[in-house]
């Protein structure tokens, strides 16, 4: 079983099942969605996930006829959408689980639509907490 949470905890979210075709968009409306360079997205069955929201804070941005993006009114974490085309599926973001996930993504999808300051293959330095000119003294 997955667990997850919105950022200010008032939204928590269970999958039993699995998560099908994770990708990373880089298309546009996935970046303005996230505020990143990309969205890391996977499908999910509706009948394996729960939302508990004992505040009711889960909102949702109608974005086209039939398309809702869901997220919480109070730290606007995109939690899923939702689709009426398809109503036994979720397109759920990643990082909004909290648990490990085994499944693991399968492709960059609008990679030619991807901000121009995203280099996925550069060799930055990797480091545990912040940058070294951040670090606290």
């Amino acid at each position: 079983m997955y667990k997850g949470s919105c950022l200010c905890g008032a939204i928590k979210v269970e999958l039993k099942g699995s998560i099908d075709s994770i990708i990373h968009c880089h298309c546009s409306l996935c970046r303005k969605n996230s505020g990143t360079a990309y969205a890391t997205n996977g499908f999910i069955k509706t009948e394996d996930f729960s939302v508990l929201d004992p505040e009711k804070k889960l909102t949702h941005f109608k974005f086209k006829e039939g398309k809702l993006r869901h997220f919480c009114s109070v730290c606007a974490s995109p939690i899923f959408s939702s689709n009426t085309d398809n109503p036994t599926k979720l397109r759920i973001r990643l990082g909004i689980l909290d648990t490990d996930i085994e499944e693991r993504p399968i492709s960059h999808n609008f990679y030619s639509s991807r901000a121009n300051w995203d280099n996925i293959d550069a060799e930055l330095p990797r480091y545990d907490s912040f940058e070294p000119s951040r670090a606290r003294k």
